[in-house]
């Protein structure tokens, strides 16, 4: 058999059955499922109006996540009367469907792509597929997953598969030792500038490198989240001790003799030596420092110490036309040094960047500090757990001390669809995954970065660099 990618050897295990001569359309096998209450409705509602039941109920775990409020004091009731039928409907479909739910009210709610990992249900070598692009989170285990249309969760709930096109593989290599300051954030952010937004659609992703091994299994998270930002539709690390470390004692993760057994299969979980790859990038680590956006798309970022762009000085006529409109919205000029923008929020939350370790790497930045006047900063863990965990260290009254608010899990302000919007015109510094035009709220203007640098900004009261005016590290 020929040398073959990891990726490869995922979808080949999966194969339930070849729907072309050559084997790039699959009808693919599922592991698992996440679902919320804003992707699931229309799925359920077709089951229900074909009268078919789910195959594999235990396979599926429901949360709420996206139009939850996070205010600190939780309550199954929402001011918003559309979010709370939603959350309603996605309670009944649960229960009548068989699958277990964790709602607003449950001890482990949270954000779905923070909540499968920590309760042990992502392992390596599964195929995981649902209803949100960020689903690809799961590669930081070895783990294929991706996001999915409505349709196509009808389909799996209803069958275990799905139809499957093979996409090319592209490895991205990154040697060398991240600087002092320099955060997972900031690899998968440079990288998304160097290759474009669109620089790997039809690709999935495998991240390989002294840089990436050296990752914490949650750093891997955040980089694979955001691959998706990149246009992958899957990204990849093989998984070692790290990741093994991570999962062993996790509630729903294999125990005993199973566990041994799991072990010993998921470390052949890796590329063969020979493999060849459809395209190579290579970052140096060294050379990569602490990123922000500028712009409306992901890619429209720059070293922190460096000033915006001029779109004059683009050949392309189409990447100059967006530029410039990302300029007006944003309300920036070219030249402009990028740690001069002041803010008026700032944001540490999602799914991207909310786990424990993103929460004490902030805390380390804010602790002993206060907030800048003018500046509202709100903290939202990406699960309950997570926030018992932080407030067991302490580090809730380390950001309360600062002058953020501690609020309770949830997508929160990361896509605004519950009460945690920006007004027009605010301008926040944010630990998210998009920056789109209204991604925070109609109007509102989004800078990305790490949770460090949006504690720095913070208390700052505007972009900065962690490792100069700050002293985080």
């Amino acid at each position: 058999m020929a040398p073959r990618t990891l990726y490869d050897k995922l979808v080949d295990a999966h194969t339930v059955r070849r729907l072309d001569a050559d084997g790039r359309q699959v009808l693919l096998y599922i592991d698992r499922t996440v679902l919320n209450e804003y992707t699931s409705p229309q799925a359920f509602t077709g089951l229900r109006e074909a009268g078919r039941p789910v195959w594999r109920p235990r396979a599926s775990l429901g949360t709420v996540d996206h139009v939850n409020p996070t205010a600190s004091r939780r309550v199954a009731a929402m001011a918003d009367a559309g979010g709370e039928r939603q959350a309603e409907y996605f309670a009944e479909n649960c229960r009548d469907f068989g699958i277990e739910l964790f709602d607003v009210l449950h001890p482990l709610q949270g954000i779905e792509h923070v909540v499968m990992p920590e309760i042990g249900l992502v392992l390596p070598g599964m195929v995981i597929a649902a209803g949100d692009s960020h689903t690809t989170t799961y590669g930081a285990f070895g783990a294929l997953g991706f996001g999915i249309g409505t349709s196509d969760i009808e389909h799996y709930l209803a069958t275990q598969t799905l139809i499957y096109k093979r996409l090319k593989s592209m490895r991205v290599t990154v040697d060398g030792t991240l600087a002092p300051g320099v955060r997972a954030k900031d690899v998968v952010m440079a990288l998304i500038r160097t290759i474009g937004a669109s620089g790997a659609t039809g690709y999935a992703i495998e991240f390989a490198g002294t840089a990436i091994t050296a990752l914490s299994v949650e750093g891997r998270m955040t980089i694979c989240n955001m691959a998706v930002e990149a246009g992958a539709r899957g990204a990849l690390v093989a998984p070692d001790d790290r990741v093994f470390a991570y999962i062993a004692g996790r509630p729903r993760a294999p125990k005993d003799d199973l566990w041994d057994q799991a072990v010993a299969a998921w470390r052949e979980l890796k590329s063969d030596p020979d493999a060849v790859f459809d395209q190579e990038v290579v970052l140096s680590a060294e050379i990569i420092e602490p990123m922000v956006t500028w712009g409306t798309s992901p890619d429209q970022a720059a070293p922190i110490n460096t000033s915006i762009p001029d779109p004059a000085q683009e050949p392309n006529p189409d990447r100059r036309r967006d530029m410039e409109r990302a300029l007006a919205y944003m309300g920036l000029a070219p030249g402009m040094a990028l740690d001069a923008i002041t803010i008026d929020r700032a944001f540490i939350g999602s799914c991207t960047n909310a786990r424990i370790e993103d929460l004490r790497d902030a805390a380390l930045v804010v602790r002993g500090r206060h907030v800048a006047a003018g500046v509202r900063a709100m903290v939202v863990p990406g699960s309950s757990t997570v926030k018992r965990q932080a407030e067991a260290e302490g580090l809730d009254k380390v950001f309360l001390d600062a002058g953020f608010e501690w609020r309770q899990s949830g997508c929160s302000m990361c896509l605004a669809m519950n009460d945690d919007v920006l007004g027009a015109g605010e301008r926040c510094a944010s630990s998210t995954n998009r920056n789109f035009e209204g991604r925070q709220g109609a109007g509102g203007r989004t800078h990305l970065m790490s949770p460090a640098m949006v504690a720095a900004a913070a208390i700052a009261g505007r972009l900065t660099d962690t490792r100069r005016d700050i002293g985080g590290n």
